[in-house]
Order: structure tokens, then sequence, then C-alpha cells
């Protein structure tokens, strides 16, 4: 009853929200007193009942004109109070939207300068080898349809893509992936008669993870596919151009895995799982998760000795060995084909001279449903994540409507970089550019010597002289 309803015609900020809890005390304010005065002393003294029933109703005429109402209360403040709240949070929107287009989204980040250079360096030195190799550039669209990635198809989950609509409402998503859009390009646009195939690609990849733990949703990738030979010499020749672009980006420690899809298929065929729990086992055991992967088998109730020879998978890794024990541990023929596959793989890679650089693990299981095959990683010091991953797919063309087996690999740019520089591997960057610095009598001259410059191959700058006569 003490505070003018009135006053919440002014605003409802939270500073005169504040402001009306004081009493309202109107005061008569007499010709010869200032507005100053009136709100000073209108504050502290105390109106008469009949005097705040006046001020009520002349309340909006005393916001708008003083002089004619005669009287002014702590609205006057409070009207001057919600004018200047108003500014102050205009300021500090416009300054948290100046600080939000200086920052980029979680996930991403601006490369530039020096290290900008250094990865160009990398992708060079790396595109060299596959241009030894035979294999030709091939630039697939950064977004596709949905469908290309689909579940059917084996790729990223749904719930990590990208996903939009075009103005004929049809779902696009950004590529998380490079393999299934070449495939479903060399599908289209290249016949029997052109196979196999030798595509290699270079762009970035984008994948919606919750969960990044230091990972980009946009990574950069290099890769090659070859498409249309299914021999085991092709296998070799995949993993031999990942160690030499290696060897070429100046890496010197590192390791490639290489598995065998088959070999855990025809185990889980042999101990008779259904396709739900094998792909739930396939997750355990490529995440290195042997509790999960034993309390499935528990639950799904696998007898031995199939329980003990699936969670021996997890650990089957080694040389030749291992082969040898994985060999005695089976008895159905697609898992011993898959091991004879290996073993010839290794007699091949021995040819190409890269045989130490290779290793076998059997418990490597790649996310990507459509390996069908060999599948390999490759690991350096200072990086927790492969650099290179890859393997064979012989059933992916089939998804596009074209039946060729295919093997290829993707190189992750970052990961090499981030190897390179805590490994502190040295790489050349570009010199500095001359700088010439002109003024208007001189810039004749200047102009003609970096033409002259840049006519030999050489970058040069040229910039006014600092208080030069212009």
């Amino acid at each position: 009853a003490k505070t003018c309803v009135s006053v919440a015609d002014c605003s409802e900020t939270s500073v005169l929200r504040l402001r009306t809890l004081q009493p309202y005390v109107p005061l008569r304010r007499g010709p010869s007193e200032s507005v100053s005065a009136a709100r000073h002393t209108g504050l502290k003294g105390a109106g008469t009942q009949s005097e705040k029933g006046k001020a009520c109703k002349a309340e909006k005429q005393c916001l708008t004109n003083p002089c004619q109402c005669g009287y002014t209360t702590c609205s006057l403040i409070l009207y001057h109070d919600n004018m200047v709240a108003r500014y102050y949070d205009k300021v500090k929107r416009v300054k948290d939207m100046m600080k939000q287009l200086l920052h980029t989204p979680e996930g991403v980040r601006d490369i530039y300068g020096t290290e900008y250079a250094r990865k160009v360096e990398v992708e060079n030195r790396i595109h060299s080898v596959l241009s030894l190799y035979g294999y030709q550039d091939i630039q697939t669209p950064t977004f596709e349809f949905f469908d290309v990635f689909s579940k059917e198809i084996g790729t990223t989950p749904s719930r990590e893509l990208y996903k939009f609509f075009d103005k004929e409402n049809n779902t696009l998503v950004l590529r998380p992936d490079f393999t299934p859009s070449i495939a479903r390009c060399a599908a289209k646009y290249f016949s029997e008669e052109k196979l196999p195939l030798r595509l290699c690609y270079a762009g970035n990849t984008f994948t919606n993870r919750s969960d990044l733990q230091g990972k980009l949703k946009e990574s950069t990738q290099m890769g090659a596919e070859l498409i249309g030979d299914c021999s085991v010499e092709a296998d070799a020749e995949m993993i031999s151009m990942v160690v030499q672009a290696l060897l070429d980006t100046g890496l010197k420690r590192f390791q490639i895995s290489i598995g065998q899809v088959e070999y855990f298929k025809g185990l889980c065929a042999e101990a008779g799982l259904d396709e739900e729990t094998e792909m739930q086992l396939r997750a355990c055991i490529s995440g290195k998760n042997y509790f999960a992967a034993q309390e499935l088998l528990v639950e799904r109730r696998v007898q031995e000795p199939y329980m003990t020879r699936l969670l021996k998978v997890a650990d089957m890794c080694g040389d030749m060995c291992s082969l040898t024990e994985a060999r005695a541990m089976v008895n159905n023929d697609r898992s011993i084909t898959a091991i004879d596959r290996l073993e010839k793989l290794y007699q091949v890679l021995s040819a190409y001279g890269v045989a130490d650089y290779v290793s076998f693990d059997l418990g490597m299981l790649s996310k990507y449903n459509y390996y069908t095959g060999v599948i390999f990683k490759a690991y350096t010091y200072g990086v927790g994540d492969a650099v290179v991953k890859g393997g064979r797919y012989d059933k992916l063309l089939t998804q596009f409507g074209r039946e060729a087996g295919a093997v290829g690999f993707c190189v992750l740019t970052d990961h090499i970089l981030e190897a390179l520089s805590r490994q502190k591997v040295e790489l050349p960057v570009p010199e500095a550019p001359e700088v010439l610095h002109y003024t208007e009598e001189t810039f004749q001259e200047c102009l003609a010597q970096a033409k002259r410059i840049r006519g030999e191959g050489r970058p040069v700058v040229l910039t006014a002289a600092t208080g030069g006569n212009r």
C-alpha cells in the first residue's frame, strides 16, 4: 500500500524492481524549487495520505511533464536509472556478441602462419608419394545425401553426423569419411574396363562427437583407394605406401598394426553368435574392454572353449608367432583362410622391405562395418590415436550397384603434425619474403626490382616507406 503501483509502467528491469521496493513518498514542489532539490527532498520527506493519492493519479503526467502536475517522486529517479540500466545492458550484449564472434565453435580451430606452412609441407610430401605409386587425384563433394553414410553402408553412426535439409527437403550430411564417397563416385563414373582404379584425395571430414577428448570435429585427411584389385599384393602396396609416406614426412619411430576382420567373424560363427552379439562383442574387443566382453558372453551363455577363445582374441598381437598361435585356436575354414592371407601378406611386405615396421593384432577391429578383410593402423610416439587407418572393403561398392573389391587408407594429417611436433622433427617452411620500401619518388624503381625478384621465384613484398613523401 506504501508503494506506487504506477511505477511498474516504467519498466520491468531488475534495477527498477529493486528501487520500487522503497516507500512511495511524493512531495509538492514549489515554483522556486529545482527538480534535483525536489528529488532529494522527496526521498527523505513523508507526505500525507491525500498527497499520496493525488500523486498516484498524476504519476504518468509527472514523469513526462513534472512542471504541470506539480509533483515529483522517486519515480523520476527510477525512470532515469532504468534508462541507464538499459544502456549498460545493451553495451554488455554487444561485448558478449563481439567476444563470441572472435572465437570458433567447440571442436574446430584456426591454422595460420608457420603451423599452416608446416601442414602444407606435410601434405605435399604425402601427395608426392601417392603420385609416385600412380594414384590420381579425385575430389568429391563436402556434403552428400544421407543414404551414402547410412547404417546399411556401415560407416559413422547417424548421431555423429552433421545433418541438414536442402530446399527440396532432402536430408544431407557433411562427409564424416571419404571412403563411401569414393566408392559412390567409382561406381558411377568408371566402367569395368578401367579397373583397377588408383585414386587419391585430400580434404576435411566432419564428425559431431559429444565426448571430444581432445579430438577435433573437423579434421584434415589424405588417402588413397585401390579399387578393382582383390589380391594380397594390393594390400601390400597400400601398407608399403603408408610406410613410405610416413618416412617422407620425417617420422622414424612408428609401427603398422595389421588385423583381419574375417578371423574374428569366423570365430564368432564357430561359437554360434548371432549378428547383434557379434557387433556388441566387436565393439568391446576393439575398445580393449575385456570385462565388458566377458560380461556379454556370460549373459549370452556362450559355452567353453569358445568363450575363452573369443576373449583371447583381444590379446593376440605380436609377430609371426602370434599367427601360428591363432591358427591353432580355431577349427573353421574362414578364420584359417584369414591367417593364410596374413602370412602371405607378410612375405610380400618383406619383398617391399617394410616388414620391420609391421606387427599383427587380431584384436584390432574397426568401428567401420564395411571392412571385410585386412585392416591396419599406424601408431607413433606422442599421439594417443592412430595416425593412419585403412583396410579392405570388398562389399562396399555393391551398395552402389557395382561388384568390385577395394582397399584403401586415410592419413590423419592433424595427428601427423602433432607427432612431428612432439618428436621435435623440423620441417622446412618457406623463407620470409624480402621487403622493399618505396616512396613516391622511388616507386617505379622498386616495382621493377620486385618484378625481377619474383621472376627469379623468390617472394617479395612491396610496401610504402614509413614517413615517406607520398
